[in-house]
């Protein structure tokens, strides 16, 4: 759709399509495993749903109340999952860091809390499994955008 747009420098084609058009942006109803990454400084959180099959991931969705750089990196995560194994899927955190390539502080930040909240799904899971009663797993961020643009400032 954008192979003949010029780019802005650090925007390729795939980037720009989940911008405009985000990928399994959502809420799965009785999803498998709910998890959430929380960033208590600003309030920015993910929430990640996740629903496995005997083979792996079957679906999976994000939803967030945070910026473009989340939106963009959930798209391509959980379109980078579905369908394939979790041992793929962990992989697939780093195969997200080689296609994203160089992120500032902030957009590792953003990344961070994507991959976080997968983890957190993970976690609900397995927690239901050993017959804990728990709606949704929250994992607390260590770093924070608002400090990361703190940090930032006045460069």
């Amino acid at each position: 759709m954008f192979e003949n747009v010029e780019m802005p420098e650090g925007l390729n084609a795939e980037t720009l399509e989940h911008l405009i058009n985000p990928k399994n942006y959502g809420k799965i109803e009785d999803a498998d495993g709910v998890g959430v990454a929380l960033d208590e400084k600003t309030n920015e959180y993910v929430v990640f749903y996740t629903d496995l099959n005997a083979e792996g991931i079957e679906n999976t969705k994000f939803a967030t109340n945070g910026c473009q750089d989340t939106v963009v990196i959930g798209s391509m995560f959980t379109d980078m999952i579905i369908g394939n194994d979790l041992e793929y899927a962990q992989k697939a955190i780093g195969k997200m860091h080689e296609k994203l390539g160089e992120l500032s502080a902030q957009q590792q930040v953003c990344a961070d809390i994507v991959f976080t909240a997968y983890i957190a799904s993970l976690q609900n899971i397995e927690n239901k499994e050993k017959g804990e009663e728990e709606e949704m797993h929250v994992l607390k961020m260590k770093d924070s955008c608002e400090s990361v643009q703190k940090e930032g400032e006045g460069e």
